[in-house]
C-alpha cells in the first residue's frame, strides 16, 4: 500500500510541474514576444520624405591594367543595388544624392610561392574611388577609396577567371559602398 501511495504521490507532483510549466510558458512567452530586436541589413536608411532621387554617374578606369569589361559590370551592379534596395529614382542632374567616382586600382599580384620559388597563388585586387555627396546634409558627404580582392591559382590563366572574379569583387565592392553611403551603418 506504501509503493501505491509514493507512486500517487509522485505522479501528482509531476503533474503539478508539468502543469506549472505550461503556465509559466504561456504567461512569459507572449510577454517576450514584443521585445524581440528585429533588424534589416539589407536596405538603406534614408528618409525618403528628404531623399527622393539620386544621381549615379559612370565610374571610369584610370588603372593602369585596364579590363574594358569592369567599368560596365561594375557600374550595373551598382545602379541594380541602389534600384533594388532604396526607393530613389536615379535621375541625370540635379539629384538629393550624387554618386561619382572612378576606378583606379586593377592589379595583380603574386602571393604564395611554392618550392620552386614561383607563386601558386595570384591575387586580383579592384580598387573604386567614391565620391558621395548629399546635397540635403553635408555631414553625410564621403570622399574614400574601397577595394576587395579575389585569389586563384597561378596554374589558371586570368583570362579564364577573370570575368567570375571581377563578379565577385564588384560584389563585394557595391555592398561595401553601399553600406558606406546609403546604407549609413
Amino acid at each position: 500500500m506504501n509503493a501505491f501511495l509514493r507512486i500517487k504521490e509522485n505522479l501528482t507532483r509531476a503533474a503539478i510541474a508539468k502543469a506549472a510549466a505550461w503556465i509559466a510558458v504561456c504567461i512569459i512567452v507572449p510577454t517576450f514576444q514584443g521585445c524581440v530586436p528585429s533588424y534589416k541589413f539589407n536596405g538603406s536608411a534614408l528618409n525618403y520624405d528628404v531623399y527622393k532621387t539620386i544621381d549615379i554617374t559612370e565610374f571610369p578606369i584610370r588603372a593602369a591594367l585596364v579590363y574594358p569589361p569592369l567599368q560596365q559590370t561594375f557600374e550595373n551592379k551598382l545602379l541594380d543595388t541602389v534600384t533594388r534596395q532604396t526607393r530613389l529614382q536615379e535621375i541625370d542632374g540635379n539629384s538629393d544624392l550624387e554618386m561619382t567616382g572612378e576606378i583606379t586600382g586593377y592589379s595583380l599580384s603574386p602571393q604564395s610561392v611554392g618550392e620552386d620559388a614561383y607563386a601558386t597563388e595570384t591575387r586580383l585586387t579592384i580598387t573604386v574611388r567614391v565620391k558621395y555627396t548629399d546635397t540635403k546634409n553635408s555631414a553625410n558627404n564621403i570622399d574614400q577609396s574601397f577595394s576587395a580582392y579575389r585569389q586563384f591559382s597561378s596554374s589558371l590563366m586570368l583570362t579564364d577567371v577573370q570575368d567570375d572574379l571581377c563578379n565577385e569583387i564588384c560584389d563585394e565592392l557595391v555592398d561595401l559602398i553601399f553600406n558606406a553611403t546609403l546604407g549609413n551603418w
